[in-house]
C-alpha cells in the first residue's frame, strides 16, 4: 500500500520539477538581450559594457550558482565591481561589510587580445585599488563570459555569466 502511495507520488513530482526547471530557465532566458558579434565587438572596443555574473567558481570548494545580481561596470573611466568573494583570504579588510570584491577604480590599465573564434580577452589592472591585481575577462562572440580575478591578499576565483549593454 505505501509503496503504491510512493510510486504515484514520485509519477507526479518528476514530471512537475521537470516543467518548472523549464519554466523558469524560459523566463530567466528572456531577460537577457540579444547581442550580434558586432555589437559585442564595438562594446569591448569602447570600453563600456556590464558583466553579469551569475556563477561563482572559487578555487577552493565546489560551484555555486549566484542568486542575487552580482555584477563589474566597465566605463571608459571607471570600473565598478560588485562581486561576493568565496575562498581563503589571507588578510581581514578592515571594513567588514566590504567582504566580496566590491570597489570602484577611476585609474586602471585596459587592454584587449584577440582570441580564437570571436572571442576578445579584456584585461583589467586597477591602479588605485591594491587588493585586486587583475582582472581578466574572456568574451565570446554570443554574449557569455568568464571573468578571473587575481587578489593581493586571496585566492584567485573565476566566474561566468554575460555580458550586456549599459542602460542609459
Amino acid at each position: 500500500m505505501k509503496t503504491e502511495r510512493i510510486h504515484s507520488f514520485i509519477q507526479f513530482l518528476i514530471p512537475g520539477l521537470l516543467i518548472s526547471f523549464f519554466l523558469i530557465q524560459c523566463t530567466a532566458s528572456k531577460n537577457i538581450e540579444k547581442l550580434t558579434s558586432d555589437d559585442i565587438k564595438n562594446m569591448i572596443d569602447s570600453s563600456n559594457f556590464i558583466f553579469n555574473a551569475e556563477r561563482v567558481n572559487p578555487l577552493r570548494g565546489r560551484t555555486r550558482y549566484l542568486t542575487s545580481s552580482y555584477d563589474v561596470t566597465v566605463k571608459k573611466d571607471s570600473v565598478e565591481s560588485f562581486l561576493p568573494y568565496f575562498g581563503r583570504a589571507y588578510q581581514a579588510p578592515i571594513d567588514p561589510s566590504k567582504g566580496g570584491i566590491q570597489f570602484t577604480s577611476t585609474d586602471f590599465s585596459y587592454n584587449v587580445e584577440a582570441g580564437g573564434n570571436k572571442a576578445w580577452d579584456v584585461i583589467i589592472k586597477p591602479k588605485d585599488y591594491n587588493d585586486v591585481q587583475e582582472m581578466r575577462f574572456s568574451i565570446f562572440s554570443n554574449g557569455s563570459a568568464s571573468l578571473s580575478v587575481i587578489s593581493t591578499h586571496r585566492d584567485p576565483i573565476s566566474f561566468t555569466g554575460h555580458i550586456e549593454r549599459i542602460k542609459k
